[in-house]
């Protein structure tokens, strides 16, 4: 790699070519793939992130997050069904011939863990929609800012080309858009008491044997009782 490049876009598309090629070998031709700036796709998610602000309006950040969060049409709902897709690409690869061994399940249980986690997203950002509204506009005190941290990385492309943090002109969309894109009906949100009876997210199984390995005889199952 050379030492000098004439922007600072130009060094970080070299590194990460040269990572590419020190991951994937020399000889694999690396793909070309066109990605939107935030403000030429202020729907897409780097858009999102451009328009959410600190200084956005309560009203602004809800419409966001209820964008991304959209039942039919929002990025964590596909990006949901997609985890879900690839948990079933393993579920009929599943071979228990060797119950103490099963590649195909242990990855099953890890992808349908992390749907699970995805699933609870989903309901929490559902929850906190509901209540942005009841947040000020204005910013607080700065004192009491470091009550908590920071949870941006800001380590997306954008942030690293240095376009993540160019604001999207209001020009570029309409507010009222989001509702306006796809007959897309209100999604059922569950009452308080319904969210407390939720099941708890999919974790995986402590052992990775399959369900239907032989049940242990009754006097071991007796004794691991009583020794618990």
């Amino acid at each position: 790699m050379p030492e000098f490049y004439p922007s600072i876009g130009d060094a970080t598309g070299a590194a990460m070519q040269h990572n590419i090629r020190l991951a994937h070998g020399p000889d694999k031709p690396l793909q070309v793939r066109h990605l939107p700036s935030a403000s030429a796709d202020p729907y897409s998610v780097p858009g999102m992130i451009a328009r959410l602000t600190e200084d956005a309006t309560p009203d602004e950040v809800a419409r966001i997050i209820e964008e991304v969060n959209g039942a039919l049409v929002g990025a964590l709902p596909q990006l949901t069904e997609l985890v879900a897709a690839a948990a079933d690409w393993t579920r009929v690869r599943l071979a228990f011939d060797d119950p103490h061994h099963s590649p195909a399940f242990e990855t099953w249980t890890r992808l349908a863990a992390a749907h699970g986690l995805l699933r609870d997203v989903q309901e929490q950002l559902g929850i906190a929609e509901d209540r942005i509204a009841a947040c000020p506009a204005e910013r607080s005190d700065p004192r009491h800012h470091e009550t908590v941290n920071v949870l941006r990385t800001r380590e997306l492309l954008d942030d690293v080309l240095g376009t993540g943090t160019v604001p999207v002109p209001a020009s570029a969309w309409d507010p009222e858009a989001d509702r306006k894109r796809a007959a897309v009906p209100p999604r059922h949100r569950p009452a308080p008491d319904d969210r407390r009876r939720r099941p708890a997210p999919l974790r995986p199984p402590r052992h990775s044997h399959p369900r239907h390995a032989p049940p242990a005889a009754p006097a071991e199952t007796f004794r691991s009782i009583h020794k618990e």
